[in-house]
């Protein structure tokens, strides 16, 4: 059997100590991956590795850089059958939303070489005579990345990118649950040619995760982290940035809301919750975990909503075929069913579902969801949507904002102005109006606000997450002293 190595330098290489943990398939509970457990002296190694990498990748020219990762994204494309068959293997996705995941990491490598040539500064206006200064961005140093498993192609690809594009190195630290399509990451990057040491991938035990990740944070040559995933371990990478004082970006845990006001078009607003409750098994940090609908038009929602779902089933993840497949876990899905329970012991009606066998969920939806029912304010992470009714356009606003969460939400009306009105008061960091809540684009501004996290990926929003802003002078004539 073999096993996955880690890529340290641009070699592949065991764990210090040789040793390895396995991840096994949720949907066959057969093996999928066997891959090195990281020791703390492995982190080291890596963030090492990438220090030394840095003065030359830090001063190629933006042209050189671009043409490196825009090979990257070739190289992912090329990779893609690879992260398929692993991807379905180790999270219990469907074929085609590892398919999707290729693509739009692509997407998002050749958005960053783009990036290259638009990491730009001013001149400021100084009231010393003869003297110029100028504002500067320069790269910052090692960055370290922590990748999530629910689209892991897309996010592990979204960790390096642009701290890549901005003359970075980066450690990517692997998702326990996938391994494989992280490790697939580097191998992308090594086989484009961006240098020995520019991009490496460490792989981990789950029981080894908090000292590994404290190592690679507290590590003097690491000047930026980011992370994407759950609330919860986000609040310890937090605490552990400011322990030591490093800049963070967090991506973090969402509980959309979807708001249909009385004049939508019930038909789109349907669509657009039934993608964005159900994709990848609602295992999406944007999922429509929450529709508030009018009271006015409830009844007539549901049942439009419900039409298309029960054309939903969650099957084998590993058939073409799947448009849904397994959660991550058969726990997962467990936890998700027990939240489903609460909701109906405590007064909701079930619309559809509520079955779970092992890892799969059928989709489920849950009408009169009240604030008593663990549902209404917990994320969810499962193919789960909740209904909530609201009387008008305030009452609506008012439940959305009801919730610790403010990552994604959408607003369906026929009246844009007064949908735009509404969408202004929803505390998000993203908000569509007459579109799902499962929206990503490889150049905009993407995060949240309150217990979402903070900073920005995408685009020129992330030049600034991952560069140092510098002030530099130059005199050019005399300069008065006081003495």
């Amino acid at each position: 059997m073999n096993t996955l190595e880690l890529l340290i330098g641009g070699k592949s290489a065991p764990a210090h100590n040789g040793g390895t943990f396995d991840r096994i398939d949720p949907f066959t509970s057969q093996f999928a991956t066997r891959a090195a457990a990281s020791t703390v002296e492995d982190a080291d190694a890596a963030v090492a590795a990438a220090q030394s990498a840095f003065p030359a990748w830090s001063t190629l020219s933006a042209t050189e850089r671009r043409k490196r990762l825009n090979a990257a994204a070739d190289a992912l494309v090329a990779l893609t059958p690879e992260f398929i068959a692993t991807g379905v293997a180790e999270t219990g996705g469907t074929q085609h939303w590892f398919g999707f995941n290729g693509m739009l990491a692509a997407q998002m490598m050749r958005e960053a070489a783009s990036m290259t040539t638009q990491i730009t500064g001013e001149v400021l206006p100084s009231d010393v005579p003869g003297n110029y200064a100028f504002a500067m961005r320069r790269p910052c140093g090692v960055v370290v990345g922590i990748a999530p498993w629910n689209a892991p192609v897309i996010l592990g690809v979204r960790a390096i990118a642009m701290p890549l594009a901005c003359g970075n190195t980066v450690v990517l630290k692997a998702s326990e649950i996938c391994p494989g399509v992280h490790r697939l990451i580097g191998e992308a990057c090594h086989r484009a040619g961006l240098g020995d040491g520019v991009v490496n991938v460490i792989t981990n035990a789950p029981a080894d995760a908090p000292a590994i990740v404290e190592r690679l944070i507290a590590n003097p040559a690491v000047r930026r982290v980011n992370f994407t995933g759950s609330t919860a371990v986000g609040r310890k990478i937090a605490q552990l940035a400011g322990k030591y004082l490093k800049p963070v970006l967090l991506e973090l845990g969402g509980k959309a809301p979807l708001l249909v006001l009385d004049d939508a078009d019930l038909d789109a607003a349907a669509a657009a919750a039934n993608f964005g409750a159900f994709a990848n098994q609602g295992q999406i940090c944007m999922s429509t975990e929450r529709v508030i609908v009018d009271s006015r038009v409830a009844a007539e929602f549901a049942e439009k909503l419900a039409a298309r779902a029960r054309s939903l089933r969650a099957v084998d993840p590993h058939r073409h075929d799947a448009v849904l497949g397994a959660m991550v876990s058969a726990e997962a899905a467990a936890r998700v069913h027990s939240l489903v329970q609460d909701a109906i012991e405590k007064g909701a009606r079930l619309v559809l579902g509520g079955e779970a066998e092992g890892a799969l969920m059928q989709p489920t939806i849950l009408d009169r969801v009240a604030p008593e029912m663990r549902l209404y304010s917990e994320e969810s992470f499962g193919p789960v949507v909740a209904l909530i009714h609201a009387g008008g356009d305030d009452d609506a606003v008012r439940i959305a904002n009801d919730s610790p969460y403010g990552l994604s939400a959408s607003v369906f009306s026929r009246d844009t102005a007064r949908a735009m009105n509404v969408a202004a008061r929803i505390d998000s960091g993203i908000c569509h109006v007459n579109g799902p809540t499962v929206h990503d684009e490889a150049n905009m501004p993407f995060g949240g606000v309150k217990d979402s996290g903070y900073g920005r990926f995408g685009g020129k929003a992330a030049i600034a997450e991952f560069t140092d802003l510098r002030w530099i002078t130059v005199q050019t004539g005399p300069r008065h002293y006081p003495f």
